[in-house]
Parts: structure tokens; C-alpha cells; sequence
């Protein structure tokens, strides 16, 4: 894998001098001469934190399609693939990419120089971010290179996922060690680098244990591995209320249209708004609209669902009308569905397959009638001002000469937006980890406290970035006190009738477009007594390249390896998995997913 030192060594060149507001980039340095050993700790620092955060994000919204959070419009784009459990290679490539390419080539160089300078918050930040990366990996893709990854090795061997887990849990003490050590005046305060936790060196601890606590929970199917009990003392160190998170702040900003190098997105926008937000063909599911609408059949909806679910503006005069989930568990998309909508600009009537559409409407630009009514279906789409050079982040019909007051086309989510907060290790999802853990150990009580206060410290944190909006619209507004009390009082049930779905049902809306999710699913074995409702998608069941990859009675439990180890490192990866190149990979459990 040193090919990746080579590519990497001009990729930090290049972001080095690019544009950028952010004074943790500013570097004094000959542009003429430039080479990676000019590169400080907190330069590198800043750059290994946002590719990671590219391949996580990516591997959270995929593992939306694969979890039925999300779903795609008919097609045969990658994603449309996976919505339908029939996955294609394109799923494999921007986790493995960014993580090795962006992030992993970077922390050789980086161990080096913090090393001799004493720098041993970086050195903290470092250990915590390798280990996030390798259990990404193997979550992802099960055997991975990492004993003999990043070296001078051009053909590493593949470590089993038990050897990888258990080094990134050693990272993470690791990691804990430095953070808890004294830096010297000489080196460079983890303020100057960090653009996650500013610099807040007890934000770094409290997020490690809670990395720590997931990730230990992760073992709950390996009987000898599974301790409960350490699952609870590393979440009495993690956060413990919504202040002490690490979640990561984001901007829409006019001029971040450089793009990043690898790819050209723009580089100060949310991961999820770059992974789905910019596209007008991902759409919410049935199942995670029920979820937030109709939670445990006591019709009392969520306050969450307006701010997560996608709003458009129908009618004459406008009306905003929330959207509809699309039912995978439905023949909708073996019967051509759903289409993207289409919208009349014109003031004039226009005709479209043989009717009169009026003007300033929706419609679907299709003869088969049968979907005519797709209309209902918004996309999570946002606008921007960098990306797209709009005024705002609304995505609007262009029915209008001013751009402010065109037909609202998508409103965008609560994380879809371009300055969406990342919540990435959170105060939410450790009441979670406490509630499943609790319930499992047979505390109801306990359980019931720790899964309402989850779900309070989820509205609590949406409602901290959905205030700094104001009150523009339906979605993009504070929840109302009244709505959320109504929710916690009357809509999630009590101490007597808590169950292990409950728990887990609302976790999984609290770590929206989060890769733990399809984790948490793959523990519980996509079990609909777990998760109500849930079901594979009906296409998968009538699809015989599917049913090759994913054969029935089994389910998506990993991804197949990236064509660079398929191609260039296949005699390791052969002998990494008896079906590590057979098209049935898919369905072989990752170590911690083996019951033992």
C-alpha cells in the first residue's frame, strides 16, 4: 500500500495551498517548493479528519438504503442497487478510498512528527481516528489489511476481523492515554488542528469511551466477548448530556467551490449533504415515515418528522405538504416506480403524454398513468450557495424571475442540508447503548429512564442547530415544547410496557444516516420483532441477480471488497474468506456478526 504514500504526498500538497477560510490550513511555505515534510501536526490533523469523515459518511448513507431509511428512485444507479439489495461494486470504492487514500497515508508522517514534538494530543486524536477507520473497515468489509497496511508492503496480507477489532480497541486506550498526558508549551495546542471538538481535550475522552461502549456493545453476539458491565463503565465516561458530544459544525459557504480532490465536492458542507442531500433522486422509505409518524400505533407523532422528513409546495396558492415514504415491501419498484417528478414553469398550460398539466404544477413525465401520482414523492434534496450558487439552501422550481420565490421543489432534512451538524459520537446514542443494555440485563426501569432520556437529548440536540434557522419554515424551525412534550408523555409508552423495539427503533432515528444503524440491524439479525414493520424489499424476493448475491434465508451482511484489492492484491484477498471473490460475499457475516 505505499502507492498510497505517493498519491497521498501530492494530495496534502495540493489542499495545502488551497483556498480555505479555515486558519487551521494556513501554512507560511515557498508554494514553488513544496513537500510533505513541511506539512505540522495540526495541517495533516485537519485533512485526516475530514477524509474520514467523507468515508464514514458515505458508509452511513449506503447503509441507509441497505437499512430502509432511504430509498432511490427506478434505476440502475449504485444506489437504487442497494435499495433493492442487489448491490453492484460501485457500493465498495469512497469508504475504503477515503479512509486509506485521504486519511490512513497521512498517519505515519503525522505519528512521526508529533512524536518529536511532544505533541501528544495529536497523538490522541490520531490513535482515536486509525481506530475509527479499521473498525469502519470492518464493519464494511470484514478481513481487511492492517497489520501490514500503510507500509512499504505493496501486497499486505488480510487480518481477520477479530485481530482488527481488537487492535482499535487498543488504539482507543491508547488514544485515552495521550489525551490524559500534559503537552509542553512547545508544541501546537490541539485547538490549532481540530476541526471537531475545537481543541476540547475532554470532548476527545468522552468521545473515545463512547466509541468504546459502541463498539464493546458490538460484541453482544459473542457469548464469551460480550461483557455488559464494561459496556456500562465505559458509557459512565462518555457523554453524559448533549454538551458534551462531539458534533461537528458545517457551512454552506458562497466560495467553497474549489472542491475537494478526490472528489469535487465542496469541502465545509455536510458529508451527508454531499453524499445525498446534493441529489434529486434519494428519497425517504414507508417504514422510517411510520416510524416518525405513527411510532408504536398511539397516533401520536413525532416532532421530529417534520424536520426529517422532505417538504415540497404544492397548489395554487402554495401550500407546503409534507412527503410520503415510498413502500419498498411494495411492487412499486418492479412496476417502474417511483419516477422523479417533473414541475410546469410556464404560465401556460403544456401537454405531456396525451393530458393538459396547468401551469406552475407537478407532474410525472411518464405514459404509464400508473405513476401519475409519484408526485408525492420529494426527494431530501438541498440547494446551496456554494455548490449550487443559489441564494439559499431551498430547492426551488425555477417558475419564477426571483430565485426567492420559486416553487419550494424539496425543503430539505434536518441532516440533508448543506451546514447540517454531524452528530458523531453523541449523547443520544450512548442512552441507547444504556437502554438495550439495561433491558437485556432485565432492568425495565432503568431501561425506560435511559431509552426517553435518548430520545429527549435527540430532539434537544436537533432543536440546538433548528433554532439558529428562526422560523422560516415548517422545516426548517424549532420543534415546538408542546408537540415534544405531547411526544415524550403520551407517544413513546411507559416503564410497564418498554420492549427491546422500542429501544431500538428509536435509536435508529437518532443515528439517522449512521453506519451503526445497518451494525445494530445486523446484530439482531434484520429481525422484524426487533425492528417492526421491517422487511427485505420486495424486489430483492423476485430478483434473481439478487438472490446470487444475497441467496434467500441469508441477508446483506457485508460489502464486497474495492476492485485495487480485487485487482492488484487477489492471491491475499483469496485467502483472506473461502468466498472472498464468489458473488454470494455479500451475505457472509463480518467476525463481530458470527454468533459464538
Amino acid at each position: 500500500m505505499n502507492k498510497y504514500k505517493k498519491i497521498v504526498s501530492f494530495l496534502l500538497v495540493l489542499t495545502l495551498f488551497s483556498s480555505c477560510s479555515k486558519n487551521w490550513l494556513d501554512i507560511n511555505i515557498d508554494p514553488n517548493t513544496p513537500s510533505s515534510t513541511v506539512a505540522s501536526v495540526q495541517s495533516r490533523l485537519a485533512w485526516i479528519q475530514h477524509y474520514y469523515m467523507y468515508a464514514q459518511g458515505t458508509a452511513g448513507t449506503r447503509a441507509g438504503f441497505v437499512t430502509q431509511q432511504l430509498t432511490f428512485v427506478n434505476g440502475t444507479a449504485s444506489n437504487s442497487m442497494i435499495a433493492g439489495w442487489n448491490p453492484a461494486a460501485g457500493m465498495s470504492t469512497t469508504p475504503y478510498q477515503f479512509f486509506f487514500v485521504g486519511a490512513g497515508a497521512n498517519f505515519k508522517d503525522m505519528e512521526d512528527k508529533a512524536t518529536a514534538d511532544k505533541a501528544y494530543h495529536y497523538l490522541g486524536a490520531l490513535h482515536a481516528i486509525r481506530a475509527m477507520g479499521f473498525m469502519l473497515m470492518t464493519d464494511w468489509y470484514g478481513e481487511m489489511p492492517y497489520t501490514e497496511a500503510l507500509g512499504t508492503i505493496i501486497t499486505p496480507k488480510f487480518d481477520g476481523g477479530k485481530v482488527i477489532f481488537e487492535g482499535c480497541l487498543a488504539d482507543i486506550d491508547k488514544a485515552i492515554e495521550f489525551f490524559n498526558m500534559a503537552q509542553p508549551g512547545t508544541a501546537a495546542p490541539l485547538s490549532a488542528g481540530d476541526s471537531w471538538n475545537g481543541g476540547d481535550v475532554g470532548k476527545w475522552l468522552k468521545m473515545c469511551y463512547g466509541l468504546k461502549a459502541r463498539w464493546l456493545n458490538n460484541l453482544s453476539k459473542k457469548s464469551a466477548l460480550y461483557k455488559p458491565d464494561d459496556v456500562l463503565a465505559a458509557l459512565s465516561k462518555a457523554a453524559t448530556s448533549v454538551g458534551e458530544s462531539t458534533v461537528i459544525a458545517h457551512m454552506d459557504d458562497a466560495t467553497d467551490n474549489i472542491g475537494d480532490i478526490l472528489f469535487a465536492d465542496p469541502v465545509k458542507t455536510s458529508i451527508v449533504f454531499n453524499n445525498a442531500g446534493m441529489n434529486t433522486n434519494i428519497l425517504v422509505t414507508k417504514w422510517y415515515e411510520n416510524l416518525l409518524t405513527n411510532f408504536d400505533n398511539k397516533g401520536v407523532e413525532d416532532p421530529r418528522a417534520d424536520k426529517l422528513l422532505p417538504w415540497a409546495e404544492f397548489g395554487y396558492p402554495k401550500t407546503l405538504i409534507r412527503s410520503k415514504g415510498v413502500d419498498v415491501q411494495s411492487k412499486i419498484r418492479m412496476e417502474s416506480g417511483p419516477i422523479a417528478s417533473s414541475f410546469n414553469v410556464k404560465d401556460v398550460e403544456i401537454e405531456s403524454n396525451g393530458r393538459k398539466v396547468a401551469p406552475h404544477s407537478w407532474y410525472i413525465n411518464s405514459a404509464n398513468t400508473a405513476r401519475w401520482g409519484d408526485t408525492v414523492y420529494v426527494s431530501i434534496k438541498s440547494s446551496s450557495k456554494g455548490y449550487d450558487k443559489d441564494k439559499s439552501d431551498i430547492y426551488r422550481w425555477k417558475d419564477s424571475p426571483d430565485e426567492n420565490s420559486g416553487t419550494i421543489a424539496a425543503s430539505g432534512t434536518f441532516y440533508s442540508r448543506p451546514d447540517a451538524p454531524t452528530h458523531l459520537v453523541a449523547y443520544p446514542e450512548m442512552c441507547f447503548i444504556k437502554a438495550e443494555v439495561l433491558f437485556n440485563k432485565g432492568d425495565r426501569a432503568g431501561a425506560f429512564n435511559a431509552y426517553k432520556e435518548g430520545i429527549k437529548a435527540h430532539i434537544d440536540l436537533m432543536n440546538m442547530k433548528l433554532n439558529s434557522y428562526g422560523n422560516i419554515n415548517v422545516s426548517k424551525s424549532p420543534m415546538a415544547q408542546a408537540k415534544i412534550d405531547n411526544f415524550l408523555n403520551n407517544g413513546i409508552g411507559t416503564a410497564g410496557n418498554i420492549t427491546l423495539a422500542k429501544i431500538m427503533t428509536q435509536k435508529f432515528i437518532a443515528l439517522s444516516f449512521s453506519q451503526q444503524n445497518w451494525n445494530d440491524m445486523r446484530r439482531y439479525d434484520f429481525s422484524n420483532s426487533v425492528y417492526p414493520g421491517w422487511a427485505v424489499p420486495y424486489e430483492y424476493t423476485v430478483t434473481a441477480a439478487a438472490q446470487l448475491k444475497i441467496p434467500q434465508g441469508k441477508q446483506f451482511r457485508r460489502v464486497r471488497q474495492v476492485s485495487h484489492e480485487i485487482n492488484y492484491n487477489s492471491d491475499n484477498l483469496k485467502a483472506s474468506h473461502p468466498n472472498a471473490l464468489n458473488d454470494d460475499i455479500w451475505s457472509f457475516p463480518v467476525w463481530w456478526d458470527t454468533k459464538e
